[in-house]
C-alpha cells in the first residue's frame, strides 16, 4: 500500500512539474510583437458544411520497367536509379490533409501569404520552433497568414512507426500538416515542390503570396508582409518571384556529389536562372504558371533549379533580393548571429531550433541596440552606415 501511495505521488508531482514546464515554454514562445489581436486560427472561422471538399488525384505509383534502357541506368548510384524508376509519377496518396486550410477555396482569397514549409518526417523540432516563432497563424499589419508543413514518408528503418505516430498526432493537434505517400528524400524534393502545387490550386486558390522554403530558415514575418504589402494587392494577378538569384549554374556531374544530375537527364551546360530553394517569395500568378509549365517539364532531382526550368518557359524571370540570404550571413571577424544584421532581413538560411527562438525574442526587443543600421527598400539595400 505505502509503495502504490509513493507511485501515485510521483505520478502526480511529475505531472505538475510537466504542466509547470509547458506553461513556462507557452510564456517564453508566446510573441511579443504588434500583432493584431485575433488568436482564432483562420481555419476555425470557416463554415465546414458550406464548404465543398474537392477529391485530389491520387494513385499508386507504378515503377516503369523501361527505364533499364536509360543510358548507363546499371553504373548509376542507388538514389538516382530510384529517381529514374519514379521519374513520371506526379500524383500520390495524401496521407494527411488540411483541406480548410485555407478556409476553403472560395475563402481562400482571405489569406494574404502561406507559408509553405518543406519539412523531413524526423524534424519535428523544427517544427515546432516555426510553430512558435515566425510561423505563427495571425493577422499580421491586418493581413491574414497561414502555415503549411510539406512532409514525405520517411524510408524504412528502426524508429519509422513512431514517427508516422508522430506526424498523424501534429496533423490533429496543429492542423498544418501535408503529407503525401512518397519517401522524403533530397531527391523528391522536386515532386514535393509539384504536388504541392496541385494542393495550392484546389485547396488554397485564391492566396495572393507563398513563401516557400526550408524549415531551417529564419523569416522576419513582419519585414516579409510589409515588403508584399508594398507591391499591393494582386498576387494572383502580378508575377513575383524572388530569393537569392543564381545564374550560369553548372549542374554537378559527379555521382557522388548530393547534388548529381547525369548528362543524359539534363544535357546542357548551366541550369536556367534560378532562386535557392532555401526560401523564395512567390505570387500565386507565378505559382499557377509553374505548375502549368511543369506538365511539360520531366522532373529533375535539383528542385530550385527545375523552378527556373518552368519560369523560363513561362517567359518569366526569377529575381534577387537581397533582404534574402540563403546561404547565411558570413561576415568576418564579427558575430553573424548579432540580431542587428537580422533587423532588417527577410529570410535568412540556416537555423537550428535554439538559434530560431533565440532570434525570435531577440528582434522583439523594440529598442535593440545596434552600432550601425542598415535600411533595405524592395529588392536592394539602400544604405548601411555606422551610427555617427
Amino acid at each position: 500500500m505505502k509503495k502504490h501511495f509513493c507511485m501515485c505521488l510521483l505520478g502526480t508531482v511529475t505531472a505538475v512539474i510537466t504542466v509547470r514546464f509547458a506553461l513556462y515554454l507557452k510564456s517564453f514562445y508566446d510573441p511579443n510583437i504588434k500583432i493584431d489581436k485575433k488568436e482564432e486560427q483562420f481555419s476555425a472561422n470557416a463554415d465546414l458544411s458550406s464548404q465543398p471538399i474537392i477529391e485530389l488525384p491520387h494513385s499508386k505509383c507504378k515503377e516503369n520497367n523501361s527505364i533499364h534502357n536509360f543510358t548507363n541506368f546499371d553504373k548509376e548510384p542507388q538514389n538516382m536509379k530510384d529517381f529514374l524508376t519514379y521519374q513520371h509519377c506526379r500524383n500520390f496518396p495524401l496521407l494527411h490533409d488540411s483541406p480548410m486550410k485555407c478556409g476553403g477555396a472560395a475563402n481562400s482569397k482571405e489569406v494574404f501569404l502561406l507559408l509553405a514549409i518543406k519539412s523531413s518526417p524526423t524534424n519535428y523540432e523544427r517544427r515546432e520552433a516555426v510553430r512558435k516563432t515566425w510561423g505563427v497563424e495571425k493577422t499580421y499589419n491586418g493581413v491574414q497568414v497561414n502555415r503549411i508543413f510539406l512532409i514525405g514518408i520517411p524510408k524504412p528503418q528502426r524508429e519509422e512507426k513512431r514517427m508516422m505516430q508522430l506526424i498523424s498526432t501534429e496533423s490533429q493537434v496543429y492542423n498544418d500538416v501535408l503529407q503525401w505517400e512518397f519517401y522524403d528524400t533530397f531527391y523528391n524534393l522536386t515532386l514535393k515542390q509539384v504536388i504541392f502545387l496541385s494542393w495550392l490550386e484546389a485547396r488554397c486558390p485564391g492566396a495572393q503570396y507563398i513563401f516557400n522554403g526550408d524549415d531551417d530558415v529564419f523569416v522576419n514575418i513582419i519585414n516579409v508582409v510589409s515588403y508584399l504589402q508594398s507591391l499591393g494587392k494582386g498576387g494572383n494577378k502580378r508575377h513575383l518571384f524572388v530569393g537569392t538569384l543564381n545564374e550560369g549554374m553548372p549542374p554537378v556531374r559527379e555521382p557522388y556529389s548530393k547534388y548529381y544530375v547525369p548528362e543524359t537527364l539534363f544535357n546542357r551546360t548551366e541550369f536556367d536562372p534560378y532562386c535557392g530553394g532555401g526560401g523564395i517569395l512567390i505570387s500565386s500568378f507565378t505559382a499557377n504558371c509553374i505548375l502549368r509549365e511543369s506538365q511539360h517539364i520531366p522532373l529533375i532531382p535539383i528542385d530550385d533549379a527545375y523552378l527556373g526550368m518552368c519560369l523560363k518557359r513561362a517567359g518569366l524571370k526569377p529575381n534577387n533580393h537581397e533582404g534574402m540570404k540563403t546561404f547565411g550571413i558570413n561576415l568576418p571577424l564579427v558575430d553573424s548571429f548579432d540580431p542587428c544584421y537580422y533587423r532588417d532581413m527577410l529570410m535568412v538560411h540556416r537555423f537550428v531550433p535554439y538559434e530560431m527562438l533565440i532570434m525570435w525574442k531577440a528582434l522583439q526587443i523594440m529598442e535593440l541596440k545596434c552600432s550601425w543600421k542598415a535600411s533595405i527598400k524592395k529588392d536592394k539595400v539602400i544604405k548601411q552606415e555606422a551610427f555617427a
